[in-house]
């Protein structure tokens, strides 16, 4: 997955196909390779991305491309949701880190840094209807 998105993703801007994978970015060559007729573009779909073996030699002969960014998201997000797994992650902004929420305690802190959110963002949201 996170060779055909992070490394060599591709995504529609309108009617254009553009790069936001690092690895295009960081490889004039690759990245004209990418957007012009040679390869092969496929539609993104996070299922059969998880699942297609990448070339770490040469170009790329295949790259799926997404509606928009915000497609992707969304789709690798859904992906993720469905998988069978025995616990559930959520990303923390302020350390930058995936907090696994596989015990009760940090499930605790979890809801602890939610309940204090929302704590202000009602508050706020209180401030503002007064006016």
């Amino acid at each position: 997955m996170y060779w055909f998105t992070v490394e060599f993703g591709l995504c529609k801007e309108g009617d254009q196909v553009r790069a936001y994978g690092a690895g295009l970015l960081s490889a004039p060559g690759e990245l004209m390779y990418a957007l012009s007729d040679q390869p092969e573009h496929r539609s993104f779909q996070a299922s059969k991305v998880a699942v297609q073996e990448y070339q770490d030699k040469n170009y790329q002969p295949l790259y799926f491309v997404s509606e928009s960014f915000e497609d992707t998201k969304q789709k690798l997000r859904a992906f993720a949701s469905s998988m069978k797994k025995p616990f559930d992650v959520r990303y923390d902004p302020f350390t930058r880190r995936i907090v696994t929420l596989d015990t009760v305690e940090n499930v605790r802190d979890t809801a602890r840094y939610l309940k204090g959110h929302f704590s202000a963002v009602t508050s706020a949201l209180e401030r503002i209807t007064v006016r």
